[in-house]
Formats: structure tokens, C-alpha cells, sequence
């Protein structure tokens, strides 16, 4: 029997899961936005049973491409919708223990963006020589990012939370008790901070012996913007550990983080996908 054709199978149609999965990630984006503006609990708990069903059938869009030999380190493209659905199932998990809904209106979008992005941009060129290494080091900065993202997102609540109990604004969605919410919330995207720079650290440290192994050059820019985000976490570690430091400072620290993952992800995605 003759090797899978490695240009055919990063070219898989999309599975009918992927499309049930665009849908239920739609609604429930606008779901949640309606709840935020309009103050609608039922809206909310509609909203995350969408958001439910969204990420069961975005789980079985990928084992779908597992099955026709795409895996989630396949390729950049295929890391970013493995992305998305670890971002998804992370926020369905936290909201079990904590109350995160402006997470799920920040979040859902999101998801539905990289999810799109992952299925519908240009296959690209392939990459040749994706060794095991590779493929750890891809899957490994793949969580570490998803959690990062997780972080990120409950980081941009605790702000936007902090200014309205400032300001002494308040609407259904915003804490009963903000004091202690939002130490709830500073402390939950600090943990995973924590959680995801052990994983980028390691992933960094594999991505570095895999760029060796290649014999590819460090100075394509993608490479030392990885460098700043694992230092930018390194430091958020840091200052909250040994100094002590919470809330407003290191929120803006863990959004700056994300901000220079994402440059790294959008340098792969966009090379890989047109060229260059």
C-alpha cells in the first residue's frame, strides 16, 4: 500500500461537524452579547448549553481529521483549531467553579474567529521534515497558549470589572460581591499564568533544539517574539511571586503576554498560508 499523500490530507474538507460547530459558536457569541447588553439570565444559560453543543461538535470536527491522519500538530493551521477548542473547553470548566459569563461573550467570538481561520484559510505550502520533536514542540506551545488565552481573557474582565466597581456601575452581569470577585478572578488567571509558562517553557526550550536540529536561522522574527513572550511571562511569574504584586499591573502584564503570542501565531499562520 502506497503512503497518504501528506498535500491531500492537509487539504481535507471540512466535516459536517465543523459547520454545526461555526453555527453553535455564532449563536452562541450573539447569545452571549444580547445577555450582556440586555441583562437577560435565561439568555445566559441558553447561551453556554450552545456553547456546550458548540465545542461536542467541534471535538468531533477533530477527531474527524484525526482519523484521515490530520493531527493537531499537523500543521499551523491545525494547532490554531486545537487552540480554539482548548480555549472553549477550558472556559466551559472554569464556569463550573466560578461565574465567568463576559468571559464566554469576550471568548466565543474569539473561538469562532480561530476556528474559521483554522478550516477555511489556504492550506499553504507544506512543511517538510516535521519531525516528533516538531510535533511535541507545536502541541506543547499550542496549550501553553490556549491557556495563556484563558488567562488573558479573565484579565481583561478583572479590569473591565475594576473600573465599573470604581465607577460604582453595576448590572446583572457584574459581581454580587465585587471585592472578593475579583480577587476570585485575579487569583484564577495568576494560577493559570502559572500553568501555562511551565508548558511554554518547555515548549520554548523543545523549539529551540528543533530550530537547531533544522539548521534554520533565529533571525526570522517570529523566533525572538517567542523569546519576549516567554520573558513576559517569566517576569508577570516573577513580580507576583517575589514581590507580590496583583491585580491592575499584572492583568495588563498577562494581556501584553497573549498580545506577543498572538504576534507569533499570526506570523506562522500567514506564512504557512500564503507563502514567504
Amino acid at each position: 500500500m502506497s503512503p497518504p499523500d501528506p498535500d491531500r490530507l492537509l487539504s481535507v474538507t471540512p466535516s459536517p461537524a465543523f459547520w454545526v460547530a461555526i453555527v453553535l459558536y455564532g449563536v452562541a457569541s450573539i447569545a452571549f452579547l444580547v445577555a450582556f447588553l440586555q441583562n437577560k439570565p435565561g439568555v445566559l444559560r441558553a447561551a453556554r448549553a450552545v456553547l456546550v453543543g458548540a465545542f461536542l461538535a467541534h471535538g468531533f470536527d477533530i477527531g474527524w481529521r484525526g482519523v484521515e491522519r490530520v493531527h493537531p500538530a499537523a500543521s499551523v493551521r491545525e494547532a490554531i483549531g486545537f487552540l480554539a477548542w482548548i480555549v472553549s473547553g477550558g472556559y466551559l470548566a472554569a464556569s463550573l467553579r466560578y461565574r465567568l459569563d463576559l468571559a464566554g461573550a469576550v471568548l466565543s467570538p474569539i473561538v469562532l474567529g480561530l476556528l474559521a481561520a483554522a478550516r477555511l484559510s489556504p492550506v499553504g505550502e507544506q512543511r517538510h521534515g516535521l519531525t516528533l520533536l516538531g510535533r511535541v514542540h507545536i502541541s506543547l506551545a499550542t496549550v501553553g497558549v490556549a491557556v495563556f488565552a484563558l488567562a488573558s481573557a479573565l484579565a481583561a474582565i478583572y479590569l473591565l470589572e475594576e473600573r465599573n466597581l470604581k465607577r460604582k456601575k453595576f448590572d446583572a452581569l457584574s459581581f454580587k460581591n465585587p471585592d472578593a470577585s475579583l480577587d476570585a478572578l485575579d487569583a484564577l488567571s495568576q494560577r493559570l499564568v502559572q500553568a501555562g509558562f511551565l508548558v511554554f517553557t518547555v515548549a520554548v526550550g523543545l523549539g529551540i533544539a528543533w530550530v537547531a536540529q533544522r539548521g534554520d536561522s533565529m533571525t526570522r522574527p517570529e523566533y525572538p517574539i517567542a523569546i519576549i513572550t516567554w520573558m513576559t511571562y517569566a517576569a508577570l511569574v516573577s513580580v507576583r511571586l517575589g514581590l507580590g504584586w496583583r491585580g491592575r499591573r499584572t492583568a495588563w502584564m498577562a494581556l501584553g503576554g497573549f498580545g506577543a503570542a498572538l504576534c507569533v501565531l499570526a506570523i506562522y499562520f500567514l506564512r504557512r498560508a500564503f507563502g514567504g
